[in-house]
């Protein structure tokens, strides 16, 4: 079997929070151990389909370098970097956009949820983001892409497009992508809704655990976490109507490595005052020496801006052949020198 090609990427935001963590970078650190080829992108391209003030877009960038590398993922068997060094991006992205059906980015949830009821006044690039994400995985060849609920739509495209492509010039060119969907907490909710998603837009910073957060701060965002007044239950089957318990038993379990199910059989019985001291442990257990690494990568950043540097490099000898190859099956003419 061929080896396994993974690419993933985050947009370079401040304050990634536990959902980012637990729904990407710790699943990140796993595929590592996999034997995969494991591609890492800051995706800032992504970034600015919404504005952004240039200097708070370079330092996010090395924050999140830095998260990734606090995290775990290591340079040395991962390639990490900016999407906007591999210029090839931009140009698959066109190359694809004239394959690509008005008809289906219509149906992408994902605008219609960010541009609400001002479509009219979206730029062209958040309406085509689907389309860049393509690019993005199919320069690479990747054959897998960690996605979460929100993504599958976007990935489901690229699969189309692949397709598009290879049956127009007649080659099996590119690689339909497979989702790779893992680990417990792969959606983490807000700590003060079980029904919403965590999200760094959230008004309410009591929402979220982020990856700066202090060992003083997790513990009071956990403690004043909603629950309810009931015992925690000895199944899964008794956590469905209640998402706050739900969320906070999984996102124990997605810290230790373990299933809810197998979490439930310990703390069976158990109040929230007696559980939440046990969350609050181990999280800090688990985030304070990724918080405390971010902070001397941040100290010092040239060792983030090389590892970007020679990540670029690498990215590039990957992406090049590929847009050359798919430019020369398209009929254009190289009169680039040999």
């Amino acid at each position: 079997m061929s080896q396994k090609i993974i690419l993933s990427g985050m947009q370079p935001t401040n304050n990634l929070h536990l959902g980012n963590y637990l729904g990407a970078l710790k699943n990140w650190v796993n595929l590592q151990k996999e034997g995969a080829k494991c591609l890492y992108s800051v995706v800032d391209l992504h970034a600015i389909t919404l504005p952004q003030d240039p200097d708070s877009l370079r330092r996010s960038t090395r924050e999140i370098t830095a998260a990734y590398i606090a995290a775990g993922v290591d340079p040395e068997r991962s390639i990490i970097f900016p999407q906007s060094a591999v210029a090839g991006h931009s140009q698959l992205m066109w190359l694809l956009a004239t394959m690509t059906q008005v008809g289906k980015l219509n149906r992408m949830t994902q605008f219609k949820d960010k541009s609400g009821k001002n479509a009219e006044k979206s730029g062209l690039g958040l309406y085509a983001y689907p389309v860049l994400m393509a690019a993005d995985i199919l320069i690479y060849k990747a054959t897998h892409v960690p996605v979460g609920e929100d993504q599958k739509q976007h990935l489901e495209l690229a699969r189309e497009i692949a397709s598009t492509f290879n049956h127009r010039y007649g080659e099996e060119f590119f690689v339909p992508p497979e989702p790779y969907i893992m680990g417990e907490a792969t959606r983490v909710m807000s700590l003060r809704d079980g029904t919403q998603k965590m999200s760094k837009s959230d008004p309410s910073d009591m929402s979220r655990i982020t990856l700066v957060d202090s060992a003083d701060t997790i513990a009071k965002k956990i403690r004043k976490a909603k629950t309810d007044t009931e015992p925690l239950p000895e199944t899964i089957e008794g956590l469905k109507e209640r998402p706050e318990a739900q969320n906070l038993v999984a996102i124990y379990a997605a810290l230790l490595d373990r299933t809810s199910e197998d979490i439930l059989n310990e703390i069976a019985g158990k109040q929230f005052s007696e559980f939440k001291p046990m969350l609050v442990d181990v999280a800090i257990a688990h985030l304070e020496p990724i918080t405390k690494r971010m902070a001397e990568l941040m100290g010092d950043v040239s060792e983030i801006d090389t590892i970007l540097r020679q990540g670029a490099e690498k990215a590039n000898a990957l992406a090049n052949p590929v847009v050359k190859d798919a430019m020369e099956l398209m009929g254009f003419l190289n009169v680039s020198q040999k």
